[in-house]
């Protein structure tokens, strides 16, 4: 018996042509900086991963409260976790599984295994290249 609560998890509840999808642009790795940018009605079996990119970097542009992000060179999609997986120590991008970065423009969501509710960083690729030799956090480092 239902007491309004469904039993659909939340990555099924949509069907892949009008999924949500999270994007958490990143700034500055070790500072920790991270807005997340929510996208709504997304088709994920014609969305491809470029048209994701220029979506994303269009909502930076034009967004009101993005303009610390605007000077940013975002140029590299990494899946951070999908609905009900587990989810990284790190707050703001998953740091194992290069595998997870998306390389191919080209390739849809779909082709990708993106579903509903999935997170997906947005970033540097240069900069994640350098934070990963050097993993440090600056922001509670004592002055």
């Amino acid at each position: 018996m239902s007491h309004g609560i469904s039993d659909v998890l939340t990555n099924v509840a949509l069907p892949k042509t009008q999924a949500t999808i999270t994007l958490r642009v990143i700034k500055s790795f070790e500072y920790r900086t991270e807005r997340s940018l929510v996208l709504h009605m997304l088709n994920l079996e014609i969305t491809t991963v470029g048209e994701l990119k220029d979506m994303a970097r269009r909502a930076i542009q034009t967004g009101s409260g993005w303009k610390p992000y605007r000077n940013v060179h975002l140029d590299t999609l990494k899946l951070y976790t999908k609905a009900h997986g587990a989810k990284t120590t790190n707050l703001i991008i998953n740091m194992d599984h290069d595998d997870w970065i998306f390389d191919d423009d080209a390739r849809t969501l779909a082709e990708l295994g993106i579903e509903n509710e999935t997170e997906i960083s947005f970033f540097n690729h240069v900069a994640y290249n350098a934070f990963k030799e050097n993993p440090e956090i600056r922001w509670d480092i004592p002055q």
